[in-house]
Order: C-alpha cells, then sequence, then structure tokens
C-alpha cells in the first residue's frame, strides 16, 4: 500500500505543504486559520496520513514523548483512570504515552527517561498528598497529577475534596434526610479535611448539623464505630462514608443489627472504586474521584510548558487546579425512613 504524504494532503486540500505542516504540527502557535486548519485535518483524516515522528523530531527538536510515573502507582486501582485520560489528551497531540512505576528508585527512572529524550514528566502520586519535587526532575517539565506542592515553577492538579464533600451531603438531603452523619478519617491528609469540610459546610447551609465521627480507614474500625453510631439515641438516617473502604465496615455493621440499606438507613461513600461498590449489596452511591480528567489536564499543562519557549522549565507561571468529582449512584441511598 502506498504510504500517503504531507504532499497528497496539501493537493487534496487545495493548499500548500507550507499551510498542511503548520495546521497539523502547531496548531495552536500557526498563523493558519482556524476554518483552513480543520479542513486540513479532515482531509488527512480521510487519506489516513499519518505524519512521519523522525522527520518531525528533527524538525521540532522533540520526541512527543510523555512519561507518566510515579510510585505504587501498579498496585492502585485508580491507575487506569490515570493512563486513560493522559493517553487520550497524549493521542491528541500525535504523541506516545510511556507508563513507569518508579518504586524506590525515582532518580533511577528519571535518568532513564531522560536518557530517552522524553518531553516531559507527569508525576503522579497514589493518593492526594503534597509532594516535594525530586532535584533530578530539575529541568524537565513535570506537572503534579494527583498531588500538589509548594515549590515555585511547577503546575499541579488534584481532586476537589471540598466539593465532593458537598456533593455527599447534597445526594443525602435531596433524598430529604435531615438525621445525617459522617465517618471521617483520623490521617492527617488533605481529603481528610477537605471532605469533612465540604460535607459539613453543606449540612449547616441547610440548617442541619451533622454528627461527626471518625476512626482508622479500615473496614475493621469502621464496622466497630458504626455500630455505636447506629445503636445509639437519635440514629442517623444518612451517613457519609470518607471512603468506599469504610463503607464496607459500615455495612456489616448494619447487617449486624438488622438495619437495611437503603430501607432503615442510606450511605455514601467516596472514591467510587467499582471493585468495592458493584460487591456491596445493594450497590454503594459514590463519589468519584476524577483521575482520568486530572491526568488529562496535567498532560494538556504539560504541552503549554513545552509550546512555550521550546518547554524550558519556569517558562510558564505555576498553576494548580482542582477538579470536581461526579456522583456515582448505586442503590444505597432512598428516602428516610418514616418515624
Amino acid at each position: 500500500m502506498t504510504r500517503v504524504t504531507i504532499k497528497d494532503v496539501a493537493r487534496q486540500a487545495g493548499v500548500s505543504v507550507t499551510t498542511v505542516s503548520q495546521a497539523l504540527n502547531n496548531p495552536e502557535g500557526s498563523r493558519v486559520a482556524a476554518q483552513t486548519r480543520d479542513a486540513v485535518r479532515k482531509v488527512a483524516d480521510s487519506l489516513g496520513y499519518r505524519a512521519n515522528p523522525s522527520a518531525r523530531a528533527l524538525r521540532t527538536r522533540r520526541t512527543d514523548t510523555i512519561a507518566l510515573i510515579g510510585q505504587h502507582l501498579a498496585t492502585t486501582e485508580f491507575l487506569g483512570g490515570l493512563i486513560g485520560g493522559a493517553q487520550q489528551e497524549v493521542r491528541h497531540h500525535d504523541g506516545l504515552l510511556i507508563v513507569a512505576d518508579t518504586a524506590d528508585d525515582i532518580d533511577g527512572v528519571v535518568q532513564t527517561l531522560r536518557d530517552r529524550q522524553v518531553d516531559g514528566i507527569i508525576l503522579g502520586a497514589f493518593y492526594h498528598q503534597e509532594l516535594s519535587v525530586p532535584v533530578s526532575l530539575l529541568g524537565t517539565p513535570t506537572v503534579l497529577v494527583n498531588a500538589f506542592t509548594r515549590q515555585e515553577g511547577y503546575s499541579w492538579v488534584t481532586p476537589d475534596e471540598v466539593a465532593g464533600g458537598r456533593a455527599a451531603a447534597e445526594v443525602l438531603l435531596a433524598a430529604g434526610h435531615r438525621q445525617v452523619a459522617m465517618i471521617g478519617n483520623v490521617d492527617d491528609i488533605p481529603a481528610t479535611h477537605g471532605r469533612r469540610e465540604g460535607f459539613l459546610a453543606r449540612c449547616r447551609q441547610s440548617g442541619i448539623e451533622p454528627r461527626y465521627v471518625a476512626t482508622s480507614p479500615h473496614a475493621e474500625a469502621t464496622q466497630a464505630l458504626s455500630t455505636e453510631l447506629l445503636a445509639g439515641p437519635d440514629r442517623p438516617t444518612g451517613v457519609f462514608c470518607f471512603s468506599d473502604a469504610m463503607a464496607i465496615g459500615f455495612y456489616f455493621a448494619a447487617a449486624g443489627l438488622g438495619l437495611r440499606i437503603p430501607q432503615d438507613v442510606s450511605v455514601v461513600g467516596f472514591d467510587a472504586m467499582r471493585l468495592i461498590d458493584t460487591s456491596l449489596f445493594p450497590h454503594l452511591t459514590s463519589v468519584a474521584l476524577p483521575h482520568a480528567e486530572m491526568a488529562a489536564w496535567a498532560v494538556e499543562r504539560l504541552y503549554e510548558q513545552l509550546e512555550a519557549r521550546g518547554g524550558a522549565a519556569g517558562t510558564l507561571p505555576s498553576r494548580g487546579e482542582r477538579i470536581v468529582g461526579r456522583v456515582v449512584e448505586g442503590e444505597s441511598v432512598s428516602a428516610p425512613p418514616a418515624l
């Protein structure tokens, strides 16, 4: 089969080879009108044109290769969301995504990627946290995902934990619950504080003072605390659990007390971990973490940095972004029982 060339695209589109090159290889920075760019892209797609990556690398001095790295990423269910979001955005730029788990040798992994001339790095964390960017990444365009940093010159994106807590409260309030509680996490991490802040604020906005209790984020500890909460006076009719993993313990506690979900008590989780949510009966309603959306944002921000002055670190002001996750509806929430 004959390879389609840039000349074929130019001939079919009725424009010059230079116009095609600018439209396809530097769409944001080119002087080609948007209408012409769109027309050229449609022709290129219809002909099955693919740019020669080697030739483009020589011309742009870039490999169009982005790396997604992080410690313990391979052990988390969230990796699929990060990869999917990053991969889709990289493809929009006709690039290649490399994924590497740094284990305990981030400096070695970074050096290997530099040797392979990656254009930039997405540094990910398997839970929302503050990170210090390693010295080995200095000079390499880098954006953090699911983590933030106080260091100058680095953009980052995290979940909007406060908005997530508000969303959980909204689910219970919209169902008619007025006696509500939250089972929080005792760990000193951003998610602990943000989800609590959002949940309490939204409830108080409706004139409701929710109960707040906290324990370690494990099913066994949550079961014990949930049993105490549900067996006591003024039992809440709607409960928000800090995470889906903690919701498992809540389900066990409710069952042990002969309470039905959601007929007797409703529950909302957080994380939207499919393996957990669909294994519980009834299926758990949960607030999702926006991993795909965060990864896509990080890749787009990285490409913006690469486009600015050849991708030198620090050429764009650092920027932080918080993205709101969506509510994944299950069957664990209904109207409160009639008293």
